[in-house]
């Protein structure tokens, strides 16, 4: 092998940027939807056997020992909100000061914590699901829409005049929160008009076409495989 076959072979390798996480959302989603705004490419790497979930514990690259991790420019990084964070700084997502990603911080946290409410409920008993279902609702309607309706007030997007992770991370959680109640969005037209532009981006727009990365609503196979490998 030539050196610069040996050179370029490796910066290929160093370039890769794979996901490492269970096959489906989780808490990987939101970084699938980040790197398809960005468009960005890259592999994904599932864990569906413990002996291989388990390899990669003990190989000491999760730093917490937990998925997700998104290995990029030579790094393994890990903890979901610091990898959203990496991406939006390097593809332009993250407002145009610091004051903006201020903001962008402080709705994504919001975004977050919603988010948190929906990928608990397939690991709740029957009775216990109902009662987070329609605490979902009631924690949208009533908590978080409402800040994101008054904040696009006049607005494309949540902060500044551009696209942002806040942006990226909302859509996601409002077309999540539909999948339980389809009218959630009836009574915010601010939102419901975000919802149409923002899915109209063409990086997202592809995103959301049949083919892409963009896991489906978790199912019994993909709870099983999480409950075996991370609690078996």
């Amino acid at each position: 092998m030539s050196r610069s076959t040996y050179i370029n072979e490796r910066e290929e390798l160093i370039m890769a940027v794979v996901l490492h996480y269970f096959k489906g959302r989780g808490r990987a989603e939101c970084i699938r939807w980040m790197l398809a705004a960005a468009n960005v490419e890259y592999k994904e790497k599932f864990y569906e056997q413990k002996e291989d979930y388990d390899k990669l514990v003990k190989s000491g690259d999760l730093l917490f020992g937990q998925v997700p991790m998104l290995e990029i420019d030579g790094m393994k990084l890990v903890q979901t909100r610091a990898i959203l964070c990496y991406i939006a700084e390097k593809y332009n997502l993250y407002g145009s000061d610091l004051k903006e990603r201020a903001y962008i911080n402080m709705y994504t946290e919001g975004v977050a914590d919603l988010n948190s409410m929906i990928l608990s409920y397939f690991f709740l008993s029957e009775s216990e699901q109902e009662k987070q279902r329609n605490l979902m609702k009631e924690r949208a309607l009533n908590r978080y829409f409402p800040v994101y309706s008054k904040a696009l007030e006049g607005k494309d997007f949540l902060v500044g005049d551009k696209l942002s992770m806040a942006d990226v991370y909302l859509l996601d959680v409002i077309l999540s929160l539909e999948e339980f109640h389809p009218d959630v969005l009836q009574n915010f037209a601010n939102l419901q008009a975000f919802k149409k532009r923002i899915s109209e981006i063409p990086t997202i727009k592809k995103f959301l076409q049949p083919g892409s990365k963009k896991k489906p609503m978790a199912d019994e196979v993909y709870i099983s495989t999480v409950k075996k490998l991370v609690f078996g």
